[in-house]
């Protein structure tokens, strides 16, 4: 593990090399947005409307039978944009996206693809890398914006059903939990999310060896790398924005 977090951090700055140097392709970055958040946008919005749907459902009647069912509203929302929505929306695009970048550039290095590459004097990591980076760290905030909206949205609709909560009282209870400090770190989540999963999917595939069979095999470790390192980006960032502050 620690010497597969070597390689990206080698290959991260190659990409920012590569990034610098001014050879990236925007229409590729383009394709590359359009494939890891767009198409991950309806998954991921799902995922994060449901989980906000499961958790009023769980405490709006314990809050009503304490009498506090006004705050339903602000602890839902500390819970989403704090950490539900960043985190769920990040791992279902890595479910989704995060897995079929590492198969193709897997599939790349089994056919050598990446090998002409080289006979061009192209850098493949700046070449491969550099748009699928960089629509991650562009889009993937977008979506988390998305989510934590439509996670609010479904925590409002089921607390209307369940405990007759009016959308007033739920909308004023969030803004009053609700830190702008708060939305700005949800962002940032995402922007080091977006580079974190086609980060840690492209080097899998990248280091693909074999046939067929291997690139399997990378597809599901890139699944389990990106899962693992995500969760430890998460935990990071929490601490250092919230731990004594």
């Amino acid at each position: 593990m620690i010497s597969f977090l070597g390689l990206c951090v080698q290959n991260l700055v190659k990409t920012i090399k590569y990034i610098l140097s001014g050879s990236v392709k925007w229409r590729s970055v383009i394709y590359q947005a359009a494939m890891i958040s767009y198409d991950s946008l309806p998954m991921a919005l799902s995922i994060v409307f449901i989980a906000a749907v499961i958790i009023a459902l769980q405490v709006s009647k314990q809050f009503l039978m304490s009498g506090a069912e006004s705050y339903v509203g602000g602890f839902l929302a500390v819970a989403l944009i704090r950490e539900l929505a960043p985190g769920f929306a990040a791992l279902a695009m890595s479910a989704r996206a995060g897995t079929a970048i590492s198969a193709e550039v897997a599939n790349m290095q089994v056919t050598s693809q990446i090998d002409a590459i080289k006979t061009l004097k192209i850098d493949p990591v700046g070449y491969y890398f550099a748009p699928r980076i960089i629509a991650g760290a562009v889009t993937v905030p977008m979506v988390v914006i998305l989510a934590e909206l439509f996670g609010v949205l479904g925590g409002m609709i089921i607390s209307y059903v369940t405990i007759d909560l009016h959308p007033n009282r739920y909308m004023s209870s969030v803004w009053l939990f609700l830190n702008t400090r708060d939305i700005y770190i949800s962002i940032f989540k995402g922007f080091i999310f977006g580079i974190i999963i086609p980060l840690i999917c492209a080097t899998q595939g990248y280091t693909t060896q074999g046939g067929a069979k291997n690139v399997g095999i990378s597809t599901t470790k890139a699944a389990i790398n990106s899962t693992v390192f995500l969760l430890m980006a998460d935990l990071i960032i929490t601490f250092i924005f919230y731990v004594n502050n």
